[in-house]
C-alpha cells in the first residue's frame, strides 16, 4: 500500500487566528511525523481535543473547515492551538464540506466541523457525496454534554425528542464508519479506529465528540503517543498471479485492444501503474468522464474521453470497436453510460476494480489489489499497438469555432478556447455540474495540470466550497473554476472565505438565465431563475477587504481583455468573470446526452 497519505507544509504557520488562513506551500509527507512538528505550544495539555488535533496533522490535514456553534466551541480552542493546523471558517456547513471534499481530492483527506444536529444534518449532503466519490473525509461534530446522555432530557439543536441519535442514523448509511464520543476512556481508541478506517476504505467517518470532553487531560491522550500508522493491503499471492495469467492470455490473443481509466483510479491509487501499463503494451488509452485528471493527457497513446455517443472525437470508435478492452476502476451509471447506451459487450472486458478482477463472463479473482495487478500485467503483455494505429489513421483534429464578428454576442465555445489557452501544469480546472461538465470534458490538459468534477452525485453547487478546498489545499495552484449560474446561486456564499484566505482563483460564471443541464433532459419553467448581479453581488461580498477584481464580459473583446487582466496585473487576487451567453448555447455533447438520458428517466413500467 502507499504509505503517503497527504501533504503537509513544513513551515508553521505565523498565525492560528481562525479569520486568518495562512497559505503555505505543500509538499508529500509520510503518515508519521516527527514528534516535534506535532507536537507545539499550545497542545502541551495531554487532552482529547489536542489528541484530536495532533492526529489530524499527523495525516496530512493541515486546514480543517469548520462553522461554529455551541457545541463544538471548545474543541475549536483546541484545534486553533495546534500551531500546524488552520481553522477556515465557512459561511455554512453545506460549503464546509464541499470544502473538505475539494480539499480530501488534492491532499488525500479532508476533515471538517460542526455543531450537532442542526449543523450535522446540513453537512449530510457534501459527506454523501464525498461517499460516492470515494473520499476519506473526518466529519467531526460537537456533541451533546456527557451528562445528557442517558437522560429524557430534551435538548436544543434536536427535534424536540429525548433521543440524540437522530444525527448518528442519518450518517450511518453515509459514512463507513461512527464513533460516539461521550466518555474519555474509549475515546482514544475510538478516534484512531475512525480515522484508520477513512484512510484504509477511502470513505468518509462520522466523529462525535460531548462539548465538555476536549478541554479534559487524560493518560491515554499522552504528549508523545504511538505514531498514526496503517497495516498495509496485500494481494493474494496465488490469486494475483491467477489472474495476471488469465488476463494475459485474454489479451495478448487480441487484436485490438485498448485501455480504459476509470474513476476508481484514484482511491486505488493505481493512476502510476495503469499508465506504466500503458507504456509496456502500447494500447490505444482513453479514460472514462468521471477519471479526467487521473490519467496524464499527454501519453503518447492518449486518444481522449470514452464517454458512449458524447465521447470525444473518434475515441468510441475505436474504444467500441476493439475485440477487447481493459477497464481499470470503472463505475457504469445512468450518466457515463449516457442512458444506458453505450456499445461494449461483457464477453470482450477484463473489468479491474480496486480489489477485484473479472475477465469476460468469468473467471473473477478476489483479493486482487488493482496497483499490483496492473503492475505485473505489465511485464506479461506483448505490445500491441493496433488500436492506436486506427485512431491515429482516421483521426481528425478538432475544428475551431467560427470566427466572431466585431462586439458579437459571446458563445460559450468561444468561452472554452479562451480558457483552454489558460492551462498550465501550475493551474487546476474545477468543473461544475451542468453544461460545464462536458465542455470541461473537452479541455485537453497539460502535464501536472488538476482536474475535478463530480460525476457520480452531481450535486449542484459542489464547485464552489470544492474550489475553496482544493486551492486551499495546493496554493501553488491557480484553480479555474467554471460555474453555472443556478449553480452558483446555491452555495455563492463562500466566495467570502475565499477572499478571508487570500485566495487567487479565477471564477467563471457562465450566465445563460438558468438550469440549462436540466433543460436539455426535461424543460420546463422551473429551470428559469432569477438573474442576480453577480459581479455586484461579488463586490459586496468583497467590501474593499482583500484583494478582488471582478469584470462581466459580453462579447470576445471584452473576455480577452478580462483573461489579460486576471493572469496580469490581477494574478495575485481572486477574479470573478461574469460570462453572459444566449440561454439555448449550449454543447452539442449536452444535447446529446440529455436527450439520452431523458428517454433513460421516462421509460414506462415493465407490466407487471
Amino acid at each position: 500500500m502507499d504509505t503517503k497519505i497527504g501533504s503537509l507544509d513544513a513551515p508553521k504557520p505565523n498565525s492560528n487566528d481562525v479569520v486568518s488562513c495562512n497559505l503555505t506551500s505543500s509538499a508529500a509527507i509520510q503518515p508519521c511525523l516527527p514528534a516535534t512538528v506535532i507536537n507545539g505550544a499550545g497542545c502541551s495539555d495531554s487532552t482529547l481535543g489536542g489528541h484530536l488535533a495532533r492526529r489530524l496533522v499527523e495525516i496530512g490535514v493541515t486546514d480543517v473547515f469548520s462553522v461554529p456553534g455551541d457545541f463544538n466551541l471548545t474543541l475549536l480552542d483546541h484545534l486553533i492551538a495546534e500551531p500546524a493546523l488552520h481553522l477556515v471558517g465557512c459561511c455554512n456547513e453545506l460549503n464546509a464540506g464541499y470544502a473538505a471534499d475539494g480539499y480530501a481530492r488534492a491532499r488525500g483527506v479532508g476533515a471538517c466541523v460542526v455543531t450537532f444536529t442542526v449543523g450535522g444534518l446540513s453537512v449530510l449532503n457534501a459527506i454523501a457525496g464525498a461517499y460516492s466519490e470515494n473520499l476519506p473525509l473526518i466529519c467531526i461534530v460537537g456533541g451533546p454534554n456527557s451528562n445528557d446522555y442517558g437522560t429524557s432530557r430534551i435538548l436544543h439543536h434536536t427535534i424536540g425528542l429525548p433521543d440524540f441519535s437522530q444525527e448518528l442514523r442519518c450518517f450511518q448509511t453515509i459514512t463507513c464508519f461512527q464513533a460516539v464520543v461521550n466518555n474519555l476512556e474509549d475515546a482514544h481508541e475510538l478516534i484512531d479506529t475512525a480515522i484508520s478506517t477513512a484512510l484504509k476504505e477511502s470513505k468518509p467517518v462520522y466523529i462525535s465528540i460531548s462539548c465538555n470532553l476536549p478541554g479534559i487531560p487524560h493518560p491515554t491522550f499522552s504528549r508523545d503517543p504511538v505514531r498514526f500508522s496503517l497495516s498495509p493491503r496485500l494481494s493474494n499471492k496465488m490469486g494475483l498471479e491467477a489472474a495476471v495469467e488469465a488476463a494475459a492470455e485474454f489479451l495478448n490473443k487480441a487484436v485490438k485492444p485498448v485501455l480504459v481509466g476509470g474513476p476508481k483510479l484514484r482511491v486505488a491509487t493505481a493512476s502510476d501503474a495503469f499508465v506504466e501499463l500503458a507504456d509496456a503494451c502500447g494500447y490505444a488509452l482513453a479514460v472514462m468522464p468521471s477519471a479526467k485528471g487521473q490519467v496524464p493527457e499527454h501519453h503518447p497513446h492518449f486518444i481522449g474521453t470514452y464517454w458512449g455517443a458524447v465521447s470525444t472525437a473518434f475515441c468510441a470508435e475505436i474504444v467500441e470497436s476493439a475485440d477487447a478492452y481493459l477497464f481499470a476502476g470503472p463505475i457504469f451509471n445512468d450518466y457515463s453510460s449516457v442512458g444506458y447506451s453505450l456499445l461494449l459487450k461483457k464477453e470482450k472486458a477484463i473489468i479491474v476494480q480496486p480489489d477485484r478482477v473479472v475477465i469476460a463472463n468469468g473467471p473473477a479473482f478476489g483479493c486482487v489489489l488493482m496497483k499490483d495487478f496492473l503492475k505485473a500485467l505489465a511485464k506479461r503483455l506483448k505490445h500491441n499497438n493496433t488500436a492506436y494505429e486506427n485512431y491515429h489513421r482516421i483521426f481528425v483534429p478538432d475544428g475551431h469555432p467560427l470566427k466572431a464578428a466585431p462586439r458579437e454576442p459571446l458563445r460559450v465555445n468561444v468561452l472554452f478556447q479562451h480558457i483552454q489557452n489558460m492551462l498550465s501544469g501550475e493551474t487546476a480546472v474545477i468543473a461544475e455540474t451542468g453544461d460545464s461538465w462536458f465542455n470541461c470534458q473537452k479541455l485537453k490538459l497539460p502535464k501536472a495540470c488538476g482536474y475535478e468534477f463530480q460525476m457520480q452525485y452531481g450535486s449542484i453547487g459542489w464547485s464552489v466550497g470544492a474550489t475553496l478546498g482544493y486551492a486551499q489545499a495546493v496554493p501553488e495552484k491557480r484553480v479555474i473554476a467554471c460555474i453555472g449560474d443556478g449553480s452558483f446561486q446555491v452555495t455563492a456564499q463562500d466566495v467570502s472565505t475565499m477572499l478571508r484566505c487570500g485566495q487567487k482563483t479565477i471564477i467563471f460564471l457562465i450566465n445563460n438565465g438558468g438550469y440549462t443541464i436540466e433543460v436539455e433532459i426535461h424543460d420546463g419553467p422551473y429551470n428559469v431563475i432569477k438573474n442576480w448581479n453577480y459581479t455586484g453581488l461579488i463586490d459586496a461580498i468583497h467590501n474593499g477587504e482583500g484583494k478582488c477584481w471582478t469584470a462581466k464580459v459580453f462579447c470576445e473583446e471584452e473576455l480577452v481583455e478580462a483573461i489579460a487582466t486576471a493572469t496580469g496585473p490581477k494574478k495575485d487576487s481572486l477574479c470573478f468573470i461574469e460570462v453572459i451567453v444566449h440561454k439555448d448555447d449550449t454543447s452539442k455533447e449536452l444535447l446529446e446526452w440529455g436527450s439520452r438520458v431523458s428517454a433513460a428517466n421516462s421509460r414506462p413500467p415493465n407490466p407487471q
